[in-house]
């Protein structure tokens, strides 16, 4: 009996040595990512106000790059980018509503908007700015419901489907597959 005390005491040890050994900033850095998810009102606002600032990105990439795009392979999807800067001008109206709601302004800046000759460089921009989109959005709901702002957070959401929506049919264009997500176990 002794010795399965003694083994499970070691077990434990031997878990726990690892992160024993390491410096308070190396604990962190192997821990689950966590997030402050505690902000303020205005915190949230200038925090919209960049998500706001990335769907006028999109709205004005969306026009360009679906009337620049050449080549046969690319008309539908041309025609699909006409339809995504329409939904990205509705997301921007809905993040203009929530910001005015929670007493800011809306911003009236975009954020840089690439530019390319190149057909395939325009779509993984927009690849690129659809998954950067998604993850601060990801972000933005648990910040919302962590404030209670349970109407934004379902916004949100609403947005967020739009744009999983965006990022397959540019995976689907450009034929590569969408990231898969980490399980709960971070693989």
């Amino acid at each position: 009996m002794a010795a399965s005390v003694g083994n499970g005491m070691l077990s434990i040890f031997r878990h726990s040595l690892p992160k024993l050994l390491l410096s308070p900033k190396e604990k962190h850095c192997h821990m689950q990512p966590t997030e402050n998810l505690e902000i303020t009102r205005e915190k949230m606002i200038e925090l919209l106000n960049e998500d706001l600032s990335r769907e006028y990105q999109a709205i004005i990439a969306y026009t360009v790059y679906s009337q620049t795009l050449k080549g046969a392979e690319y008309l539908h999807i041309a025609k699909e980018l006409e339809l995504h800067a329409a939904e990205e001008l509705a997301h921007a109206i809905k993040i203009a509503n929530q910001i005015d709601y929670l007493g800011g302004s809306p911003t009236v800046t975009a954020a840089k908007v690439e530019a390319s000759p190149e057909a395939k460089k325009m779509l993984r921009f927009d690849l690129h700015n659809e998954r950067e989109t998604i993850a601060n959005y990801r972000q933005r709901i648990r910040q919302a419901e962590a404030m209670g702002e349970y109407g934004l957070s379902e916004t949100l959401r609403t947005i967020i489907v739009q744009e999983q929506e965006h990022e397959m049919d540019l995976c689907n264009a450009l034929g590569i597959d969408a990231p898969r997500l980490p399980d709960a176990a971070g693989r």
